[in-house]
């Protein structure tokens, strides 16, 4: 089985556009998002679309939850508030439903999802360092779990009763008896200074995992917040990957 797995499309939908073509290429058979459709960029409507035409399973991220009034916007900063008000205006009822509809994990045989941490996944902390990973380690139930959240890739690796382990190559090799937490990154706003859109591909029968990064046209994805009238370092951001 190959899963393209990727989190925090934000409504870029130049980004998203851009990963789906990459992915064509990449023999998926099923296509798994990890959160936060909605917020920061200016095609909300769109890119919950174009999710839904392709993707099989979404978890809730916390601004698709703000967005319809799941969560409240006193966790946001001010920018974030902002994108979150002018977010609820751009959504229909199918999309408010839609995003109404997403739980916060998703689990199958091959691997889990939650957006943020496993423990209290309803408060969308952030897996940043060891001791953030260590009780989502003790709740995974397999031995995979993808995250995003952080709009920055990377892996956790728990071996056995050793310290865990924290890596930022890519490819990743599935190792029995480890348990791996991998950050897939963010298509449609990244943060660790390479403004191309991030995606990740799981292959169950290789047991890989790997983060690949497609060039997209953000200049248009600028250009399009600033005229929407969201705060315009929401668009000046994109340009440098933070």
């Amino acid at each position: 089985m190959r899963y393209g797995i990727f989190s925090d499309v934000h409504s870029n939908l130049e980004a998203l556009r851009a990963a789906i073509e990459a992915y064509k290429k990449e023999s998926v058979d099923r296509y798994l998002c990890v959160g936060d459709i909605v917020g920061y960029g200016a095609d909300p409507a769109k890119c919950i679309k174009e999710i839904k035409n392709f993707t099989e399973v979404c978890v809730a991220g916390n601004h698709d939850w703000a967005s319809v009034d799941l969560l409240s916007c006193d966790y946001f900063n001010p920018i974030a508030q902002a994108a979150i008000f002018w977010t609820k205006g751009q959504l229909n009822q199918e999309c408010r439903y839609f995003l109404h509809s997403l739980e916060l994990i998703y689990k199958n045989q091959d691997l889990t999802l939650v957006h943020g941490t496993l423990d209290n996944p309803q408060d969308f902390g952030y897996m940043i360092e060891d001791y953030n990973a260590d009780e989502s380690f003790r709740l995974l139930e397999n031995n995979v779990c993808f995250i995003g959240h952080s709009h920055v890739a990377g892996v956790f690796i728990k071996k056995r009763e050793a310290k865990i382990e924290y890596a930022v190559e890519s490819p990743i090799k599935i190792k029995e008896p480890n348990k791996y937490i991998i950050n897939v990154g963010s298509i449609g706003q990244p943060r660790d200074s390479i403004p191309d859109a991030a995606y990740c591909l799981y292959d169950t029968d290789k047991k890989e995992v790997c983060i690949k990064r497609v060039k997209y046209d953000i200049r248009s994805a600028r250009n399009k917040i600033i005229k929407a009238g969201l705060p315009k370092i929401l668009g000046d951001r994109l340009l440098i990957g933070r």
